[in-house]
């Protein structure tokens, strides 16, 4: 058996089909490519007699309100359907149905829709296509490809480009005459990230045609199992969670290269982050340096409501950057989905439900993601505003009552799995807040506080003390840190939970100082309680802080971070071996400690032997003081 089936209908979401206009009730019908089902399983219903051109009760638009807008619709429409208005055929979704009134969230701007306009349900849930060939890509908050990609990224004519159409190597792991259950592996796709053909979730049976070996396009058939046929592409509704075998205990640590993250609030693969900070601290450049060194396999960033320009450097730089595992470009192996704050507003609140179904569609290879929200902030607003178009009672600060259960169903889609097929794969969580100025028990921070794991709270004086990461030690917190101990013991670095529990007692020990010298003056404070202050400074400035635009320093290896922290403890320690003997502070805090301090930057990402030269060369100079 070869079947030559004709390609897949493209478009900005699922495609709809053929369309047969002269039906014999003068209705239109939609085709679906694969079948007389939807995708969540529902049957596509005829639209209704009596609802042809010609009829006053045909669907269309009765009132527009930006992005709010109410339509007549026929029986069939569900809640969550995807809506075609007007003669731009704009999309939308029906969010709330009152009688034969259909009130539809539009995805685009409205402008030009009046009433009296058609609108088209289009009897399935709004959903995106699925392929390989998103690698690398940018895309706007339904999935759709933006191309020209300059300083600023813009809405409108950027949104029309066609999705990547070059051909991926195929290699069949299954031979014709096989049976085979949902996400089993048909084949291995790529040569850079290790992606697989699998068999879809609601597919099962016998392999009776796989294709051969060789280069391929996204939209060809591959494999037909059990009558169905199976491509590289597919559609899923952007709301429904990807089905699993199981959820899985997150006990593997997420390397981020950051020293701050991983020493002291360190995050597991699958687990849930929130970043908060008010303007200035930071946020976007920490989520930027996670998204180029973590050592996850696919990384999917959803720009929600940021800067374009801020947008479109992030995109460049990925482009530029070189990825340390594959030897590629770093954006091979990145999904980026912008939509900034010069677009349509109303996406944002799809591009966030979007980006999770990218990154589960990922994992079910058996790949661990991670999917970087920046910002939930601007994704609550969206929320906010529609609902005050629609007329609900406003909550705290305005926000919908539901603010907290859509935060919940964002978070909840992160977890460490067991793939349908038997594999592992995880999706990490990591979603910026911009609480206004700086104010944490402002509803969307109060709400996510209660969803994550970790948080690692940015802090506005750090942050203009130019100490990056600002990350606040006193303010963050990780509930991965006593697995992921046990996980780093089981990798042979029992110390590992020792050095982290040393460090967070010195730096509470030195802010807690910090006030009293503020008051009576270093010179009033007992011998050890003077060198806990230097300790503090030893610790900030030497281990924690690093410097993102440095080759050696914007990266931290674990082996790096150990031996920063590890040559600082030493350090520290014979200080007060020398108080404790009689040595006055003063002479101890006038050694120089300046090779210890400018170690982080001589030595690379994973070096250690320049940070235990300039430990023994303080240590020498610690000698000669006594």
């Amino acid at each position: 058996m070869n079947p030559s089936p004709e390609p897949t209908p493209d478009g900005p979401v699922t495609p709809d089909g053929p369309v047969t206009p002269d039906a014999p009730d003068g209705s239109q019908e939609p085709v679906p490519p694969d079948g007389p089902d939807a995708p969540d399983g529902r049957t596509l219903a005829r639209i209704a007699p009596g609802t042809g051109p010609d009829c006053p009760d045909r669907p269309r638009i009765l009132r527009v309100a930006g992005p709010l807008v109410e339509i007549v619709c026929p029986p069939t429409v569900a809640m969550h359907d995807l809506v075609v208005l007007g003669a731009a055929r704009l999309p939308g979704e029906v969010v709330a149905i009152r009688g034969d009134t259909a009130t539809v969230e539009a995805y685009e701007y409205t402008g030009g829709l009046a009433p009296g306009h058609p609108a088209e349900p289009q009897g399935r849930p709004l959903s995106v296509r699925l392929a390989p060939d998103l690698l690398g890509g940018v895309f706007d908050g339904l999935l759709r490809p933006l191309a020209g990609v300059g300083d600023l990224l813009t809405a409108g004519g950027s949104t029309t480009g066609e999705p990547d159409r070059r051909t991926r190597p195929f290699r069949p792991c299954v031979a014709e005459g096989a049976r085979v259950g949902a996400g089993d592996v048909l084949g291995e796709i790529g040569a850079g990230v290790p992606l697989r053909l699998l068999v879809p979730p609601d597919v099962w049976g016998e392999v009776s045609w796989v294709a051969a070996a060789g280069d391929h396009p996204s939209e060809v058939v591959l494999a037909v199992v059990g009558g169905r046929e199976v491509r590289m592409e597919q559609s899923w509704p952007v709301r429904r969670p990807r089905p699993v075998a199981r959820r899985l205990p997150a006990d593997a640590p997420l390397n981020t290269g950051q020293r701050a993250v991983d020493l002291l609030f360190p995050v597991a693969r699958g687990s849930t982050v929130a970043v908060p900070g008010g303007f200035g601290t930071g946020k976007t450049m920490l989520l930027q340096q996670i998204a180029k060194w973590c050592d996850a396999d696919v990384i999917v960033y959803v720009g929600c409501g940021e800067r374009g320009n801020e947008m479109a450097d992030v995109i460049e730089e990925l482009e530029r950057l070189t990825d340390p595992r594959t030897g590629g470009r770093l954006a091979e192996r990145t999904v980026t989905i912008a939509n900034t704050s010069n677009m349509p507003m109303m996406a944002r609140e799809a591009g966030v439900h979007t980006g999770a179904t990218v990154a589960e569609y990922f994992r079910d290879m058996g790949l661990d993601v991670v999917l970087i929200a920046d910002s939930t902030s601007r994704w609550a607003e969206a929320l906010r505003e529609f609902a005050s178009r629609m007329g609900e009672l406003p909550a705290e600060e305005g926000y919908p009552a539901g603010l907290a259960s859509q935060l919940a169903a964002f978070y909840e889609r992160a977890a460490a799995v067991r793939t349908l097929g038997g594999a592992t794969g995880s999706v990490t969580v990591i979603g910026a807040v911009s609480p206004p100025g700086g104010d944490r028990t402002e509803p969307v921070t109060a709400h996510t506080e209660r969803f994550v794991r970790c948080l690692w709270s940015l802090d506005r004086d750090l942050a203009y003390a130019r100490h990056y990461p600002a990350v606040s030690w006193s303010e963050s917190f990780s509930r991965d840190a006593a697995a992921l101990a046990a996980a780093h013991a089981r990798a042979g670095d029992a110390g590992w939970a020792k050095r982290r529990g040393r460090v967070a007692r010195q730096l509470a020990e030195a802010d807690r100082l910090a006030d009293l010298v503020e008051l009576v003056g270093i010179t009033a404070l007992p011998p050890r309680e003077r060198i806990n202050v230097l300790a503090g400074r030893l610790l900030r400035e030497a281990a924690i802080q690093q410097n993102a635009l440095s080759p050696a320093d914007a990266f931290s290896a674990p082996e790096k971070t150990a031996a920063l922290v590890q040559a600082v403890v030493t350090v520290v320690d014979r200080c007060l071996e020398l108080v404790d003997s009689g040595i006055p502070a003063d002479a101890v805090e006038a050694v120089d400690f300046g090779p210890l301090l400018r170690a982080r930057e001589r030595a690379g990402p994973a070096e250690t032997a320049p940070v235990t030269a300039a430990r023994d060369a303080v240590l020498a100079r610690l000698r000669e003081a006594a």
